[in-house]
């Protein structure tokens, strides 16, 4: 099956694009903005629209495959690719995608996606939400053009097999903690609720904000939960706040990760991103060492790796220096859908936690190839998105595995 031609629609992500530097620096809520001076190369305000592009296929038999293009919330951070905008990289894949894929024999998706991921154009290979976009379309197609599911096809040319039940689903609260979660406990999801401790003054000076919301959520999921023996994860996002807070020294951030822990009464707590610094081989270190001082006190805090880790070649990295417990799979930074499912599994043969994230940021389509990816290759948990409205991003995640699962079962 053949590739005819490739058409582009420009369209909307599920949130916003953060300039993740000036929030630190100088930006304070004014509502759902930000009011500061952006610092980060291509921003125009600190929050602006999340922007996407649907890559359409025009197959040999008249069906369209189709993906779309986004990129994480925090683009230019983290030493991810820059901001990521439609009137700007459409001309690109025009340019530089189209005419490769017209032609193209999309019957192995796993070749031909390894080849687009290794485009270069203009010197510098395509930006990671067009590998993204593109990969997912030819996923799509591969598929349609071989009459199975997307995850039947990543089986199949990967040699895994089709999780026979739904793989734990992690919901976003953003600023909305407490509503929001209130919404994910009602719905009994497996792992909640992020929290965004993204400044210092959410955190708390020393950390008493987050730890007095950790102990009101403890009480809040006995107190209205729906289902029985509902005991889900607490995975708390804090973007690096607590190597602020406690000045990079790592006893005192194990210790307090211990009275999260304790905070957290029984249930399992995921930390992720507890210290940040500006490069990969210093948060390598500063995850690995975190990791070793809570392994000797005995705390139990498992530590999820976020910045840094945008590269397969990162997850390996990460997984031999055992820097942290947990590594977010940011599905948009890895570039084409191959390296994701590669990284999924590599994780996992070296028995290194893997976490099939992403961000807020995408759009429905992409959520539902990741949910995909997720039931061929059984991560240990899956990101709900797009969005941080909780209620339409676990809905499309959901449904998307129940069918997978109603289909091969």
């Amino acid at each position: 099956m053949k590739i005819l031609d490739l058409k582009c629609s420009a369209g909307y992500s599920g949130f916003f694009f953060d300039d993740k530097q000036a929030i630190k620096e100088n930006a304070v809520n004014d509502g759902n903005a930000y009011k500061g001076t952006p610092v980060t190369r291509g921003f125009k305000s600190v929050r602006q629209p999340g922007e996407s592009v649907s890559i359409m296929l025009i197959l040999e038999n008249g069906q369209v495959a189709y993906g779309d293009c986004a990129a994480v919330q925090y683009s230019g951070a983290g030493g991810r690719d820059p901001l990521f905008l439609a009137e700007e990289y459409i001309p690109v894949i025009e340019a530089a995608l189209k005419p490769v894929l017209i032609g193209c024999d999309v019957q192995n998706f796993r070749e031909v996606a390894k080849m687009v991921d290794s485009l270069e154009y203009k010197g510098s290979k395509l930006h990671t939400a067009i590998r993204y976009g593109a990969s997912q379309a030819l996923l799509d197609a591969t598929a349609k053009a071989k009459n199975k599911l997307m995850a039947e096809v990543i089986a199949e040319e990967y040699g895994t097999q089709i999780s026979k039940k739904m793989i734990p689903i992690f919901t976003q609260s953003g600023d909305d903690r407490y509503l929001n979660a209130d919404k994910m406990i009602l719905k009994g999801v497996p792992a909640l609720p992020h929290g965004l401790f993204n400044t210092i003054e959410k955190t708390g000076q020393s950390g008493q904000n987050l730890l007095a919301y950790v102990e009101w959520l403890r009480e809040r999921i006995d107190k209205i939960k729906v289902y029985d023996g509902y005991k889900p994860i607490i995975h708390v996002d804090i973007y690096g706040t607590l190597g602020y807070v406690f000045d990079m020294h790592y006893d005192r951030i194990a210790s307090y990760l211990g009275r999260l822990e304790e905070a957290a009464n029984g249930l399992e707590l995921f930390v992720e991103g507890p210290i940040e610094t500006n490069s990969l081989d210093g948060q390598i270190y500063a995850l690995k060492t975190l990791r070793e001082k809570c392994e000797s006190k005995g705390v139990n805090v498992k530590i999820v790796a976020d910045e840094w880790c945008n590269t397969y070649e990162d997850i390996q990295a990460f997984t031999k220096e055992k820097a942290g417990h947990i590594l977010q799979i940011k599905t948009p930074d890895l570039g084409g859908i191959n390296n994701s499912i590669k990284s999924v599994l590599y994780c996992k043969k070296h028995g290194m936690g893997a976490y099939l994230g992403g961000t807020c940021n995408e759009t429905e389509r992409s959520a539902q190839v990741c949910m995909h990816i997720a039931m061929a290759t059984s991560p240990m948990q899956v990101l709900s998105k797009p969005g941080m409205g909780v209620d339409e991003g676990y809905m499309i995640n959901y449904n998307e595995m129940q069918r997978i699962l109603t289909l091969t079962s």
